[in-house]
């Protein structure tokens, strides 16, 4: 008997996914619910399961295809059969856990044994910068010049290459010199890869961020000694009793909670011609993952306790960077906030989430000299951004708000108390 694969139904909001890789070929033996495709969407990537045990008649859709919810994408023949013997220069499974498919895209492409790398996403499962780190020491360890002819290029290499590419010679230098300094031979390599859908849904909202809200961005600082004494004090208990660590964005939710209660114009959203305020307080933090920023939501943050929050925001940091997270975490959101300093950056505006009307920025921490009731001291202080639809918000109420969380934060009792 055989059976249809077909594209499952996806989330209302998605119109169409992208066919990204196969990982059977026709007359391949597959287990029931093993990965036979991965679907991209704007916001994540849905593995296909095989519904059945037995062999891969035949694929439908090649790999970039676009496809619709109910599409035929293979068709399977029941029954067990032997498994192929794996062709030379094929991935092995990782026994440190499942590779995510970005993970597995690159393991294909570089043509490596998966088996000895180590997974750090939840179960072991292996991410795309876990593959990229075991290319590195591999490359480091076999040495800069041992490439073998016509062996491929790695991962690490290629992406070191397109990140950091050598500064060009002058002008007037000679074709000769400018590739001895430059150590890439005679070619002046450049590479064209297409965006993925989640890198044009990035793109697309961005600027429609900036076409269509009159934003603006408003500035404060804050110290952050209070937090980090309550931290210290507190974070062997907090964690031994929950189960995770006491950071700091669950401190930045609470308090942005307490701020939008005062303020609930930054809760809100332009609906035509309408302000549409919102009574609840759900809370997008965004995620870096190896396939772009996305934004998971923890709903109804107003009655999580810090605990609660800071368990929401790792569970959703892990699933987002294995690629396990689902649509339906990434949906909705009325207030965002985004964390720069978490990669050093001291300063930004950030974009707002439309159709949301405000964001909030946090920073590197870093210790200043600062003005104490008359005396110069060094403290831990954070820059905060709120960027923000100047239609519905004005500028003293973005202004308080920022003031309300500064408040909050210097003095985190505030938020224990309701105050």
């Amino acid at each position: 008997m055989t059976i249809e694969v077909r594209v499952p139904q996806l989330p209302e909001s998605v119109a169409d996914a992208t066919l990204v890789t196969w990982h059977k070929r026709p007359g391949d033996a597959v287990a029931r619910d093993e990965n036979l495709v991965d679907l991209e969407t704007d916001k994540v990537v849905l593995e296909v399961p095989a519904p059945m045990a037995g062999t891969l008649k035949e694929i439908r859709l090649d790999n970039g295809a676009t496809v619709t919810s109910g599409q035929v994408l293979a068709i399977l023949e029941e029954g067990a059969a032997a498994a192929p013997a794996p062709a030379a220069g094929a991935p092995a499974v990782s026994a440190a856990g499942k590779l995510s498919p970005a993970a597995r895209r690159v393991v294909e492409e570089s043509k490596i044994d998966a088996t000895g790398i180590i997974g750090s996403g939840r179960g072991g499962r292996v991410s795309k910068s876990d593959v990229v780190q075991h290319l590195s020491g591999r490359d480091a360890a076999a040495g800069t010049g041992s490439k073998a002819p016509g062996a491929p290029a790695s991962a690490a290499a290629s992406a070191s290459a397109t990140m950091a590419p050598a500064a060009p010679a002058p002008m007037a230098a000679e074709p000769g010199a400018r590739a001895a300094r430059s150590g890439r031979g005679d070619a002046r390599v450049e590479q064209r890869v297409a965006m993925t859908r989640l890198r044009q849904r990035i793109a697309e909202r961005m600027v429609q961020a900036q076409a269509t809200q009159a934003l603006l961005t408003s500035f404060n600082e804050v110290d952050l000694s209070a937090v980090n004494a309550l931290r210290a004090g507190y974070k062997e208990e907090f964690e031994k009793r929950n189960g995770v660590k006491l950071g700091f964005m669950s401190f930045f939710v609470k308090a942005s909670v307490e701020a939008l209660k005062k303020f609930p114009a930054i809760n809100a959203s332009v609906d035509a011609s309408d302000i549409l305020y919102h009574e609840y307080y759900d809370i997008g933090v965004a995620v870096s993952t190896d396939r772009g920023l996305i934004v998971p939501v923890v709903r109804d943050a107003d009655i999580l306790s810090f605990a609660d929050i800071e368990k929401a925001v790792a569970g959703y940091a892990g699933r987002a960077r294995a690629g396990t997270i689902t649509m339906e975490e990434l949906t909705g959101g009325t207030f965002t906030i985004t964390n720069g300093g978490i990669f050093g950056s001291l300063l930004s505006t950030p974009i707002v989430n439309p159709p949301q009307s405000a964001i909030l920025g946090m920073h590197k921490i870093q210790e200043r000299p600062v003005v104490v009731d008359g005396a110069v001291v060094v403290r831990p202080m954070m820059y905060l951004a709120l960027t923000y639809d100047h239609r519905i918000i004005d500028g003293r109420e973005a202004v308080q708000f920022l003031v309300a969380v500064k408040q909050y934060l210097e003095d985190p009792m505030r938020l224990v108390l309701s105050l």
